[in-house]
């Protein structure tokens, strides 16, 4: 029971985030990239940190086999996949006449799979422990700030008015409740396939965090001294997952 209250409630404050496009009302377009930069810097490094310091040594506890590379390689290359053939778009930056987006119904149907799967990655890593429940929760959360109010955007551009993006946001976004449901319900099978997750999550988180994230902050050039803030705020990120395996 323990289990099913933890994984279903970090999925409901996962699935809560969608509306945080609320608070963008009242932010100017320039005031909000600049807060979505260290945002993003703060998301690859909490994805990179769940990776390496969580994921990757759990996924290696009895010896770091070929095998576990392989699933490494096969969670980039499925993120690849949904971002080239289904259209899913990670943009952090808001819709404008410089920086247009377009498929507002593409990026929901992404993005449902997207939670669907970030639902079945929490709910079986906290069936393997707490900890790394916690961890993984963490990463996501870190990342589906930014992402959440990009997809608010790509919505807004795509002719959704503010309420029915929000409601559509929060639909896609409630699949990862549904995502670990499932990974709970079907808990044996789960525990058998958490050897496969665990690394196969591993790739997803680097591959959104090299391929999407980052490059996200080299679409500008900052001043040195944004750039050392960017810099600072991503080893931050990264520090914060590292201090719950170092608090353990």
């Amino acid at each position: 029971m323990i289990v099913w209250l933890y994984s279903l409630v970090s999925v409901f404050i996962i699935s809560l985030i969608s509306l945080i496009g609320i608070s963008t009302f009242s932010l100017k377009e320039k005031e909000l990239k600049k807060i979505l930069l260290l945002l993003v810097s703060f998301s690859a490094g909490g994805l990179f940190g769940n990776a390496f310091f969580h994921l990757i040594p759990k996924a290696a506890e009895s010896g770091f086999e070929i095998y576990i590379s392989v699933y490494i390689l096969l969670g980039i290359i499925f993120s690849f996949f949904i971002e080239k053939f289904l259209q899913w778009r990670h943009c952090h930056i808001p819709t404008s006449e410089d920086h247009p987006h377009s498929f507002a119904y593409m990026n929901l149907f992404g993005d449902a799979v997207h939670n669907l799967l970030d639902g079945l990655i929490i709910g079986g890593s906290y069936l393997t422990s707490t900890q790394l429940g916690v961890a993984t929760t963490l990463a996501i959360l870190f990342h589906e700030i930014p992402q959440e109010i990009g997809d608010f955007g790509v919505l807004l551009y795509g002719g959704f008015t503010r309420f029915r993006a929000l409601l559509f946001n929060f639909s896609t976004a409630a699949t990862a409740i549904l995502g670990a449901i499932i990974a709970l319900s079907c808990s044996s099978f789960i525990q058998d396939f958490i050897p496969f997750i665990i690394p196969f999550a591993a790739g997803n988180f680097i591959y959104i965090a090299g391929s999407d994230l980052i490059p996200e902050l080299r679409k500008e050039e900052p001043s040195l001294l944004k750039s050392l803030l960017q810099i600072t705020v991503f080893v931050f990120g990264a520090f914060i997952l590292l201090s719950l395996v170092l608090w353990e």
